[in-house]
């Protein structure tokens, strides 16, 4: 549920106080704005960590995909959403928690400071801090510096092949044994390196710099970015021996990926890009626990309970709206959800559930032909019927090439 942008805090108050409406049916929410500039009840603290804390597991239980005693990588870039995942995790894993998660975590950072041009003291500092932020955790971490994509072998854009599927039955019975060893039998976090930025060689900083820049607009200079940052992160998984990766991927963030990836040609592959899982790589498998969460919902978490985060520059940073296609989509998504605060959750719970329904089958054939870097299926079926998603396909373009028209690069 995204937080309401209302203006009633007599009756919120209220309701805080008596601690009698529950967090999915209260609908006198003041703005996040509001309560960040005033004192907020300590029931009603409680009341939205217990929810924002259930979500999290509801989603991972519902799926069933993390099996216990797995080993899971945490892709943390430093921003709001994935140090919000990882305090969810924390909290998990805690002695307290009521219902405690049973995977084993670790925590990957890709430093992208050569892609926009940090200089080494930068990007030292940089990784100080999130280091500071991963040693409080406990979980092994990882620093990989963007430069060693370079030195990734030619497996990593091959599928591998997927571990066979198992019933439903057996992850109940994994539970279950799980829970009579008491976790006894499986593999525990190790301990914490003190490691900093790895030494990069300034020929690897300059061939990065080299392909980044022969990439003419923003809008595939991003694409790139994001192809070989999910290469590094897959790469890392499999030699350290995880089967799974969790993205901290927002609600608001998708959104604006579906948009974008429709306005790219990427319609067909929207069932990998934005579901909950995506098996595109066999052996790796990865998910997005916080796709359920609006950007709003994690600030206002992130405020409440101080969990801490590093501001950290990127490629479109202080660039024009009409700088590139993501850049456009995320101002017109987060503008409109100002004015209309249903816009994401109608946008990714509506049209990206039926477009997934309808991509799923076609991602997951065998033998289809599959793109060289990001490994989806192609689309290249000749002659099918326009489908209902196709029509929802096209009306959304329709809809958003005035706006593309505008001088986007």
């Amino acid at each position: 549920m995204l937080l309401c942008q209302v203006d009633f805090l007599p009756q919120w108050r209220r309701a805080a106080q008596k601690c009698v409406c529950t967090w999915r049916s209260c609908e006198v929410l003041a703005c996040l704005q509001w309560l960040c500039s005033h004192p907020v009840p300590v029931s009603f603290r409680l009341c939205f960590k217990d929810f924002f804390i259930h979500k999290f597991k509801a989603v991972l239980g519902k799926n069933r995909i993390i099996f216990p005693g797995e080993k899971v990588l945490l892709a943390v870039s430093g921003g709001p959403s994935s140090c919000s995942m990882l305090r969810q995790v924390q909290e998990g894993l805690s002695q307290k928690a009521n219902k405690k998660l049973r995977f084993v975590p670790g925590v990957a950072f890709i430093d992208e400071g050569a892609a926009i041009g940090q200089s080494v003291e930068e990007r030292q500092r940089t990784v100080a801090e999130l280091q500071a932020v991963f040693q409080a955790t406990g979980f092994p971490f990882y620093i990989l510096p963007l430069e060693q994509v370079l030195d990734l072998p030619a497996s990593v854009v091959a599928t591998n092949p997927s571990p066979s599927e198992q019933p439903a039955s057996a992850y109940k019975a994994a539970v279950h044994h799980f829970v009579e060893t008491d976790g006894s039998n499986f593999p525990r976090p190790q301990e914490p390196k003190k490691t900093l930025l790895p030494r990069v060689q300034e020929s690897h900083t300059l061939m990065l710099q080299q392909l980044l820049g022969s990439v003419k607009t923003l809008t595939a200079r991003e694409e790139l970015l994001n192809t070989l940052r999910q290469h590094l992160l897959v790469h890392t998984a499999r030699t350290e021996g995880y089967s799974k990766l969790m993205l901290g991927d927002s609600c608001t963030r998708l959104a604006v990926k579906l948009l974008t990836s429709i306005s790219l040609g990427r319609g067909a592959q929207l069932a990998q890009d934005t579901g909950f899982s995506d098996s595109r790589y066999g052996d790796i498998i990865l998910v997005r626990p916080m796709r359920d969460y609006s950007a709003k919902e994690v600030a206002y978490y992130n405020h409440l309970f101080t969990v801490p985060y590093v501001v950290i520059p990127s490629v479109d940073t202080k660039t024009v709206d009409k700088a590139s296609i993501q850049r456009l989509t995320e101002s017109f998504v987060t503008k409109l959800q100002t004015d209309f605060p249903s816009t994401v959750s109608t946008i990714y719970r509506l049209t990206s559930e039926k477009l997934q329904t309808a991509c799923r089958k076609r991602s997951g054939a065998d033998g289809c032909d599959r793109c060289l870097l990001c490994l989806c299926s192609l689309d290249t079926a000749v002659g099918e019927s326009l489908t209902h998603t196709g029509v929802t396909v096209h009306i959304t373009v329709l809809h958003f090439s005035f706006i593309y028209k505008q001088g986007c690069t």
